[in-house]
């Protein structure tokens, strides 16, 4: 049996705890090793996203993907607010502090055009639609919201509505963010979601479709 494997069967917490926290664990390590080691690092955090929701699914019953109409609309509702509202706020500089050379700007660095750039540019998309939304959900919707209700969380059926537990699991989300209004008002909205669905496959979804176009405006725009 492989290390994470073990880790992730030691109990139902284990599962969705440990792969959110070795991806943040790599995702603040991936720019610790001078300028270009941040490239690189993706590719290595993404594959291993991709590893560690391969030894989840086993396990973690409700990350499904699911499609519905009020995801795709909520999807294109959170990039839009995503961009629209960058300018008239301030960022979060309390968690994250970007200093020179913390940009991901793979053109500037491998050329215009070229096969490298794409390529990582490639990744981060794929991590970002594929990697990121199961992982996420999962800890923020499955799991924490569900322990703010109550310490035997998995007696919590996936879509109750507990108000003050929406509002702390949206504040710890978008305070994770550097953008970190419109990531409390996604949070808000995968909520809604998951207790309108009663499942957490359309917050995957509607958390997808907001980064894939986040990924093509910043790309289209350079921004």
């Amino acid at each position: 049996m492989n290390p994470l494997r073990e880790l992730l069967q030691r109990s139902p917490t284990h599962a969705r705890v440990a792969p959110f926290f070795i991806f943040l664990v790599l995702t603040f390590a991936q720019g610790s090793l001078g300028p270009d080691a941040k490239y690189w690092f993706y590719v290595i955090k993404t594959i291993s996203g991709v590893w560690m929701l391969w030894e989840m699914r086993p396990l973690v019953a409700e990350m499904r993907w699911a499609f519905s109409w009020e995801a795709v609309g909520a999807g294109v509702l959170m990039c839009f607010l995503w961009v629209a509202l960058d300018p008239y706020y301030p960022m979060n500089h309390v968690i994250m502090k970007p200093v020179p050379g913390d940009e991901w700007v793979p053109f500037e660095r491998f050329g215009e055009g070229s096969v490298v750039a794409w390529t990582l540019i490639f990744i981060r998309t794929f991590g970002m639609t594929v990697v990121v939304p199961p992982l996420e959900e999962v800890f923020y919707r499955s799991f924490v919201y569900r322990l703010f209700i109550k310490d035997d969380w998995e007696k919590v059926p996936l879509g109750y509505f507990a108000g003050a537990s929406l509002v702390a699991c949206s504040l710890l989300f978008g305070l994770m963010h550097y953008q970190w209004l419109p990531g409390i008002l996604f949070g808000m909205t995968m909520h809604w979601l998951v207790i309108r669905k009663q499942r957490l496959g359309d917050a995957m979804t509607a958390h997808a479709i907001t980064n894939f176009l986040l990924a093509v405006w910043v790309v289209w725009k350079g921004d």
